[in-house]
């Protein structure tokens, strides 16, 4: 075989051998995602713009691929999935893995706590960013918050329930632990269905009251077909956040340029998320009053006696875990922080001042 030859075949096998290299390097790149929304449920159009932005910004180095809920695996076991790798990446809404662990709660979002804004400003700024680090490392998770609603609508149902002390006695279907803890102490029975089936629960009435999201959520699922009234505010979730969360093993082998870009895309698709949300809200309230549905507003006495059942709660709840302990000073630590200049702002402030805050004190000795 001349030299010619030899070098050619030499160049060719070199050639290939890198293509092959190339294309066993993307394959470990490709991240498949899922959520735990389905298409019916507009939240999923958070996860689809941080899909989006991601994907523009990592170019060849990352591909997405992303699945709607209840395709990869069921809704409810993203966050095993995820801890295990058999799905590298899912977005989620914290607050339903309370049961794993208390501070996811405060993560999601707590009762009469943390507004939209307050979820911005704590995570960008006030430690909020290195809490989600937390919460999902012991489970060997990295999360990125990118996805922010301001208060869900509250309760709907057939019949209105205008005070507290109407709802002892209810089946109410209410999404978190600490909100059930509170409707316990009001004497109603918190009842876990899923998004998806709450509107055939009052429909039929297996439920008297329910809530799932913001207006515009609640709008497309077509609750003004299946309730009359609106009971708002929406005490229980004031402000939510949401986001992905990522498999850590999966997530280290990735490069930090990458890494970065990721949560570029995460800080991006939050500050679409709340104008897209709050945009959906706004149309929404117009057509459910154009629908027929009355709103019923709490009285303010029952807001504040909302206020001291949720402080309590939280309290209590961090005496009996050191990580929500932690967490929570942490947020009651920002509101006192945030008050004075809040306060100062009046009608121009973001968010709102508690009129009460719960003993911040008392939550960093329980954190030890």
């Amino acid at each position: 075989m001349s030299t010619t030859i030899s070098r050619g075949l030499g160049l060719l096998l070199g050639a290939t051998a890198l293509t092959l290299s190339a294309g066993a390097a993307m394959a470990q790149t490709t991240m498949q995602m899922t959520t735990t929304w389905t298409s019916g449920i507009n939240l999923i159009e958070g996860d689809k713009k941080f899909v989006e932005i991601a994907n523009k910004l990592t170019g060849d180095d990352l591909k997405i691929q992303f699945f709607e809920g209840n395709t990869l695996v069921p809704s409810t076991q993203v966050f095993d999935a995820v801890q295990s790798n058999t799905v590298n990446a899912s977005a989620d809404w914290p607050g339903y893995w309370a049961g794993k662990d208390s501070a996811f709660g405060l993560l999601g979002s707590y009762p009469m706590l943390f507004t939209a804004a307050d979820y911005i400003l704590w995570t960008q700024q006030w430690g909020g960013f290195d809490a989600f680090q937390e919460a999902y490392g012991k489970f060997g998770m990295v999360y990125l918050p990118y996805a922010v609603v301001s208060m869900e609508s509250g309760l709907r149902a057939k019949s209105p329930i205008p005070t507290l002390d109407d709802m002892n006695g209810k089946r109410i279907r209410m999404s978190g632990r600490a909100q059930g803890e509170i409707l316990k102490r009001l004497g109603a029975a918190q009842t876990q269905i899923a998004g998806g089936e709450v509107y055939q629960a009052l429909e039929r009435g297996v439920v008297d009251a329910a809530e799932f999201s913001g207006p515009g959520v609640d709008f497309g699922m077509g609750l003004q077909e299946v309730t009359q009234y609106w009971m708002t505010p929406g005490w229980h979730q004031p402000g939510s956040m949401s986001g992905v969360m990522i498999n850590k093993d999966f997530w280290d082998k990735l490069p930090k340029d990458v890494q970065e870009k990721l949560k570029i895309a995460a800080d991006a698709t939050m500050t679409w998320s709340l104008g897209y949300f709050e945009h959906d809200a706004v149309a929404a309230v117009r057509k459910f009053k154009e629908s027929g549905t009355e709103v019923v507003q709490l009285p303010d006495a029952d807001v504040a006696r909302l206020q001291e059942i949720s402080n309590q709660a939280l309290v209590e709840e961090a005496c009996a875990n050191p990580l929500f302990a932690k967490i929570a000073a942490s947020q009651v630590t920002f509101m006192a922080d945030y008050a004075e200049w809040r306060g100062m702002a009046g009608e121009f402030a973001m968010g709102r001042n508690l009129k009460t805050l719960p003993d911040v004190d008392k939550l960093k000795s329980c954190a030890g």
